[in-house]
């Protein structure tokens, strides 16, 4: 799919963007551009890869000239470039909206100007019925990139709904670690809550299986391992070796949840089971063709995806974290 193709990455200096970029280069394209803002990032990783194909550009996605400039040429956009932290999107909802609502949509109208074959939108679990400002502004982004398959143009739009992926930045794995490290103790917000988590390798996989399979309007979802947080933690405290570490509730932030869902009661509706990982959810708008496609496909057969169904016991969390490269 990517032989000798020119692919642009926004936000790429980020944990997935590593990651993308990695998993990438091995399938000789031609080009891969990375678009963000950070120029000392961007510096880092070329240091990192030293791989000639890799092209850099300073630029921000609020900013539609600078977009569109990069968008030139390009067959394949990955959209990773947004604001994802709750508590700073609920401080600065502005700033949230800028970059995550309005960049996007900067981000489709470049690619169909610029004739892009097709757009991968990164989204979170948080976009399924939000209660932050964060989750707000992805969901109005999913509805965006859905939509612009109806706007009269070649450019296929497509979703991936993913949950929390373990070790990217500002990761409670990293946070955690250096709690227990450095104070003895680990910050809980609340011991009931729970999560999803994949692997920085499986997000990959799921991007990738998005990319080939979709025909735009979808949004894809992992069917991803869930955890209790208190649990992660006890198992981060083991495996330290240290016997004095506390663990402290400090109360839900604003706009926190207990539990994270994939996919609504509203969704489940329109959601087929794409084969035993994924889920596909498809619009209530009618795209043509789209249903069609996925015709011979079976409904979901529940109502919703929490992340208080199905937890990992420790082994498996500890599993999850010896095969993300957390613990030896």
């Amino acid at each position: 799919m990517f032989d000798n193709q020119r692919i642009l990455v926004t936000g790429g200096t980020g944990s997935w963007g590593y990651e993308l970029i990695r998993q990438l280069l091995p399938q000789n394209p031609k080009e891969i551009i990375i678009f963000s803002r950070n120029e000392i990032n961007q510096v880092a990783m070329s240091r990192t890869f030293e791989d000639p194909r890799l092209n850099f550009y300073i630029g921000d996605i609020r900013d539609q000239e600078s977009i569109m400039r990069a968008c030139e040429g390009v067959d394949y956009v990955y959209h990773l470039a947004a604001l994802k932290h709750v508590p700073v999107c609920e401080d600065h909802p502005y700033e949230a909206l800028k970059t995550n609502v309005v960049g996007t949509q900067n981000v489709i109208e470049a690619a169909m100007k610029n004739k892009v074959k097709k757009v991968i939108y990164i989204s979170t679990d948080k976009a399924a019925n939000p209660s932050n400002f964060y989750g707000m502004t992805k969901a109005i982004g999913e509805k965006l990139i859905v939509y612009a398959n109806l706007l009269h143009s070649d450019t296929k739009f497509v979703c991936v709904r993913g949950g929390n992926v373990l070790g990217t930045n500002g990761s409670v794995i990293h946070l955690f670690m250096s709690q227990i490290k450095q104070k003895n103790q680990i910050g809980l917000t609340d011991k009931n809550m729970t999560r999803f988590f994949l692997t920085l390798q499986d997000a990959i996989t799921l991007l990738f299986k998005a990319s080939i399979e979709s025909v735009g309007g979808e949004i894809f979802v992992m069917t991803m391992p869930t955890c209790k947080i208190v649990d992660l933690a006890e198992v981060l405290i083991e495996a330290s070796g240290k016997k004095d570490v506390r663990i402290v509730e400090t109360g839900i932030r604003p706009g926190e949840k207990i539990h994270e869902i994939l996919m609504s009661d509203y969704e489940s509706a329109t959601t087929i089971v794409f084969d035993e990982q994924y889920l596909v959810i498809l619009p209530t708008i009618d795209i043509p063709g789209l249903k069609d496609h996925y015709h011979r496909f079976p409904l979901v057969e529940f109502s919703s995806f929490s992340s208080s169904q199905n937890l990992m016991k420790k082994s498996k969390i500890k599993e999850l974290l010896i095969r993300g490269g957390f613990l030896a």
